[in-house]
């Protein structure tokens, strides 16, 4: 029977800060060192630093910082979308006003008109 070897990383997960993260992650943006090498050089899974890498290109220094996913920008995203549609439904408003606004005094400047031209009641004139 084979012996079995187990290897342990010594303890607890190594714990890096916002700016160490920044760094690497910019050694990858420069186009000089695939991520794997980066990732070797660093002591860092390949993984990881692929997840860093997305975290910081969609949501920037503070994805990263926080190892967070981003979904704060989904939700900006969505509200800029309500926003535009909101913004659209508006300006159609405003142009309806515009255009009841404009049948309205035109309207208004034709009622005397046909007033002076109409035969008045009763018969006397």
């Amino acid at each position: 029977m084979p012996e079995i070897e187990i290897i342990t990383d010594g303890g607890r997960r190594r714990r890096w800060t916002a700016s160490e993260k920044l760094r690497i992650v910019e050694e990858t943006l420069d186009g000089r060192s695939s991520i794997s090498v980066v990732a070797r050089r660093h002591g860092v899974a390949p993984n990881l630093l692929y997840r860093w890498r997305r975290l910081m290109l969609e949501g920037g220094s503070v994805a990263v910082a926080d190892d967070d996913d981003v979904t704060s920008n989904k939700i900006v995203r969505q509200l800029e979308e309500r926003v535009r549609e909101l913004e659209r439904q508006l300006g159609r408003k405003v142009l309806e006003a515009e255009i009841l606004r404009d049948a309205l005094e035109k309207s208004r400047s034709k009622k005397p008109i046909l007033l002076a031209r109409s035969p008045l009641k009763g018969g006397s004139r």
